[in-house]
């Protein structure tokens, strides 16, 4: 589906360790010259991708969408904007119930899960504060 119309959440978030670092609204159309890139991006990946140093000769949509979020991830770090716009746009056209890319980095490896089933939701810190005159707890 390349259409956004009948998309029920129109936010893809990416988040980098906790923190939402990009927020693509499906609802701003494309220009045509953005949607010829990624349909050669997709004439491109027909050839193959490397997933996890294993080479994936006819990559489904999903192992697609796999390949991509690793080259949106690579373009924040080398903060290449240009790149990682062009990715996310990729996963939000392309799977419209994508909700969230998600990439932790553990222990020098970034761990990267792409979420179907539920949005971002910002985290909050609330922080306690003692009532004046009060020194303990009854």
């Amino acid at each position: 589906m390349t259409s956004n119309e009948s998309v029920t959440d129109p936010v893809l978030t990416v988040v980098l360790d906790g923190q939402a670092v990009i927020e693509y609204d499906r609802r701003k159309p494309l220009v045509s010259r953005q949607q010829s890139f990624l349909d050669r991006m997709d004439r491109d990946m027909d050839r193959g991708v490397d997933l996890d140093g294993h080479q994936e000769a006819s990559p489904d949509l999903l192992a697609r969408a796999r390949f991509v979020a690793n080259s949106l991830l690579q373009a924040l770090q080398a903060q290449n904007d240009s790149v990682a716009a062009a990715t996310c746009a990729y996963l939000a056209m392309r799977l419209p119930e994508l909700k969230q890319v998600r990439a932790d980095n553990k222990d020098g490896q970034m761990l990267i899960e792409l979420v179907f089933d539920r949005a971002h939701v910002p985290t909050q810190t609330v922080q306690f504060v003692k009532p004046p005159g009060r020194n303990e707890l009854h």
